[in-house]
């Protein structure tokens, strides 16, 4: 069983000192619970759950009472907290939209009237009473429901969501659908402030005020708050909104053609009941704009509410972590450090993030450190990627921080305003490897094949610390081209061979780290230390050094020396930490399709993999050591 890690920096783990991803770290912690025997809840180990306990779909809460609602909200957050506590998960917002969903669920009728939740930050609620209650009550269960909305799952949820800005154009799809059909139900988007400012987001209110005359309802979850603080404009705005109570003038939902409610008592059931019967079947589009508490209902999330969007497994008494990470290395650690030390030293360093300043450790006091180097345009990859062009071209040194699976949003601004200007855009990349996050919504293992055939843009793997480092400076100094730097998903090493190696001028250019013959084994980036193994494997099993070659460009092929190994070498294997289809070891194979060199590529199949185990998937996919020293004997056996 692995666990929901989206948007979450880097952990360390103990043991021997050493740094393992979130997702290999707190599955190996959360693995017994997907290995229990299925049980019932003990109600004696998680407490009563009076009104909880017999609400197995919707039309069961239908029968509460207000008072009883009342008391079902606070037993709904003891579920949440007897998950949370113990596999962690998305806190803050799940903890403020509990008095909001009760009252959803209550006026709507779901699954006939429909409910699309953006991202899914805010849905443990809605699964709460929508029959999967067993994932929150009973740790036997919990591996069979995931932190997002899922079909799969159960006919309340439409679609499965882990990226932001999504739920007011898919919703808008959905009544644009039911409309052709002559359809009747409800059709409710619900979006929080943070993911306005998406272009996806901002896209979809323009169309639903404009092209959308029948029912569509918008539930803006304003708790004043993104993961991190907000920022952008339509904040501005949000915030007269909610300091007038809905009366201002200045109104940038009405400006889209929207009609608009504002509700300060997002927390209250009754006040959510009222609003959501007075627009129940309602015959245009319309905006319900809701007051929130992020973390509602536990003091440590209320106080500190970007520490608490998204949690790792904690104490409920002190809020601190209950998993112990150690004190090893991280590229968590070496990332920021980095970050200050180059602003410090060149003023013309701007670092610029969608939202995402965790994923290389950029804590709120590094960030008003780093002052007018630091810029966050919000959940905006759009933006982020042409602003960069945009100071790139006029002189500056930017870099782009964000999650890989984020960037995906960023492919045409990255293609068109970055390489065909050929402008010297550094990207840094974090959870770029197969054992980071690990849900559907959230991987980082197509990256390779999206941005490596991008021309122009250099896409860089490094192995070790040093290595990264170097990277990081040459990329930030050269004034040539645009680069992409993907961030080790393993433990931190240190090679010693790397220190001096200062400038990656030549592109293109492998490194072989050790001169073999018959097997050359191309291990790329974060499985250069599997590929060290295979190749020690090997010279032990088969009796021969095989060379060992460190490729450093993911985008691009060392012809010279791929043609200098046909001289005496009869197969080469490729080691890659994504998707083959598209990768870097078909570059490899495509050179040497007409000779008579042997190639076998390694890496994960072209799919979408959910909830994963790392290490069983490696062997899934058949890259073992053991696995890949007996397809080394087969292939030269032939």
């Amino acid at each position: 069983m692995m666990v929901e890690l989206a948007e979450i920096s880097f952990f360390e783990c103990s043991g021997s000192g050493t740094t393992k991803s979130p997702a290999a770290a707190i599955g190996e912690l959360c693995e017994p619970l997907a290995a229990a025997t299925p049980k019932k809840y003990n109600k004696r180990e998680i407490g009563e759950y009076m009104y909880l306990e017999k609400i197995n779909s919707p039309a069961d809460l239908k029968k509460l009472s207000l008072p009883e609602m009342t008391a079902l909200a606070g037993e709904m957050r003891e579920a949440l907290f007897n998950r949370l506590t113990k596999i962690g998960g998305h806190f803050g917002p799940n903890f403020g939209m509990v008095e909001a969903t009760i009252a959803l669920h209550y006026v709507f009728n779901s699954p006939v009237d429909k409910f699309v939740f953006d991202v899914s930050h805010q849905s443990y609620a809605h699964k709460l009473l929508t029959g999967r209650k067993a994932g929150y009550l009973d740790e036997a269960h919990f591996a069979e429901d995931s932190g997002y909305t899922n079909p799969e799952e159960s006919g309340h949820d439409f679609f499965n969501v882990g990226h932001t800005s999504t739920s007011i154009a898919l919703a808008a799809g959905l009544a644009k659908g039911r409309d052709v059909l002559g359809g009747k139900e409800n059709i409710i988007a619900v979006i929080g402030d943070g993911s306005l400012s998406g272009g996806e987001a901002l896209e979809a209110l323009s169309v639903a005020g404009s092209e959308l005359n029948s029912n569509f309802i918008i539930i803006v979850n304003d708790n004043e708050i993104a993961i991190a603080e907000n920022h952008g404009g339509i904040y501005k705005n949000l915030k007269e909104l909610r300091e007038t109570k809905g009366k201002s003038s200045n109104n940038m939902f009405r400006a889209f053609g929207l009609d608009y409610i504002y509700e300060e008592n997002g927390n209250d059931i009754g006040s959510m009941i009222s609003l959501f019967e007075k627009v129940k079947d309602i015959d245009h589009p319309i905006v319900l704009h809701i007051h929130t508490l992020k973390g509602k209902g536990y003091a440590f999330a209320e106080k500190n509410k970007e520490t608490w969007h998204w949690t790792l497994p904690f104490d409920r008494a002190t809020g601190k972590p209950t998993v112990n990470f150690g004190s090893g290395e991280s590229y968590g650690a070496i990332t920021p450090n980095w970050i200050m030390e180059r602003a410090a030293k060149d003023k013309k360093f701007v670092v610029v993030t969608p939202a995402m300043p965790a994923s290389v450790g950029l804590v709120p006091e590094l960030r008003k450190k780093l002052g007018a180097q630091y810029l966050d345009v919000g959940i905006a990859e759009e933006a982020a990627t042409a602003v960069c062009a945009g100071i790139a071209k006029n002189g500056g040194n930017p870099l782009l921080v964000t999650n890989m699976t984020f960037l995906q949003r960023a492919y045409d601004q990255i293609s068109q305003d970055v390489c065909i200007n050929n402008l010297p855009v550094t990207m840094l990349m974090n959870y770029t490897s197969f054992d980071g996050l690990t849900d559907v919504t959230h991987l980082g293992i197509f990256g390779l094949a999206a941005f490596t055939n991008i021309p122009n843009l250099v896409v860089l793997a490094p192995t070790c610390a040093e290595e990264y480092l170097n990277m990081l400076n040459w990329s930030i100094e050269q004034k040539s081209h645009p680069v992409l730097i993907l961030i080790p998903g393993n433990e931190v090493y240190h090679r010693e061979s790397c220190v001096a190696e200062e400038t990656f001028d030549a592109l293109d250019t492998y490194k072989v780290e050790h001169k073999g013959g018959k097997v050359a084994v191309f291990a790329l980036g974060d499985f250069y230390q599997k590929g060290e193994a295979v190749a020690a494997a090997i010279k032990s099993e088969l009796g021969f050094e095989p060379t060992l070659i460190n490729p450093r460009f993911a985008s691009g092929v060392d012809k010279k020396l791929l043609e200098e190994l046909k001289k005496d070498h009869e197969l080469v294997i490729t080691l890659e930490d994504g998707i083959v289809s598209g990768g870097f070891g078909e570059k490899i194979a495509s050179f040497y399709g007409t000779s008579n060199m042997k190639v076998k590529n390694y890496g994960l199949e072209k799919k979408f993999y959910d909830r994963y185990n790392p290490a069983e998937l490696l062997k899934e996919v058949g890259m073992t050591i053991g696995q890949i020293l007996a397809d080394v004997k087969e292939i030269l056996a032939e």
